[in-house]
């Protein structure tokens, strides 16, 4: 992008984040949070599984890229976890190649930079009567909310072996009230859902110890000076407006 270069957050994933900038989605959310601080962008593609995405990891995020992200949140393995087909197509990953897949992106994001900080998303849970209902008839798959927790398990003891932040997905919907409200059609996440991935991601940036910090509150506002540009109050006088919070601290903080 040419001009002024806000920090980047980077989201890396299938369709939950494909998806994310539709329906009141997460991507969305951490734009509007991050306005004027860092630029959300979106590398989803929907119906991968780990394997594929290691395939490409070199070419979405190069080593020799003038500029590196300052965070990458990474989700992988709702797919993964669907059971084998028995014409051995489909997007199924064996739990070890999994485990080692994501271990591989980790270690490749961690080396883009000493500033480049990574947080895994686990797989959600799966609301099965929803998603039979919704998607049977058009795909001829076995996705079962158990399977995803085991995938979610491995993907949370690999972030504690690697010293990668992790947001266990499966665990914290399911512990929301009506937590099958938190999906579309049963896998999907609705924006019920995607609140709860962002209160998840915002906990662990408020949390973590990094230098410099990703917390939105102490990110520094682009164009911050004053102009008698600004909107003019009641007093006569301009009032800059850049770091008016609005409705956003009692919404997230």
């Amino acid at each position: 992008m040419a001009g002024l270069a806000r920090p980047q957050f980077v989201l890396f994933g299938s369709s939950i984040v494909q998806m994310s900038f539709s329906n009141g989605g997460w991507g969305a959310i951490l734009a509007d949070i991050y306005a004027r601080k860092a630029d959300i962008v979106l590398r989803g593609y929907s119906g991968w599984n780990s394997r594929r995405a290691l395939q490409v990891l070199h070419r979405l995020f190069p080593k020799d890229a003038a500029v590196q992200p300052s965070l990458v949140v990474v989700y992988f393995g709702g797919n993964d976890s669907i059971h084998p087909h028995q014409t051995g197509l489909g997007p199924h990953v064996p739990l070890p190649e999994y485990v080692d897949n994501m271990t591989k992106i980790a270690l490749h994001l961690k080396s883009l930079s000493d500033k480049t900080r990574v947080i895994f998303l686990t797989a959600p849970p799966v609301a099965e009567d929803l998603m039979n209902t919704t998607l049977g008839n058009v795909f001829d798959m076995v996705r079962t909310n158990e399977a995803c927790g085991v995938y979610s398990q491995a993907c949370m003891k690999l972030c504690d072996e690697i010293g990668v932040k992790g947001v266990d997905l499966w665990t914290s919907i399911q512990q929301t009230d009506n937590w099958k409200n938190c999906f579309t059609d049963g896998i999907h996440l609705s924006p019920q859902g995607s609140t709860v991935v962002v209160k998840e991601i915002l906990k662990v940036i408020k949390e973590a110890e990094w230098e410099p910090s990703l917390d939105r509150r102490f990110m520094p506002v682009e164009f911050p000076e004053d102009s008698p540009y600004d909107m003019v109050g009641n007093e006569g006088k301009t009032i800059n407006i850049c770091n008016f919070d609005f409705n956003k601290i009692a919404l997230w903080d």
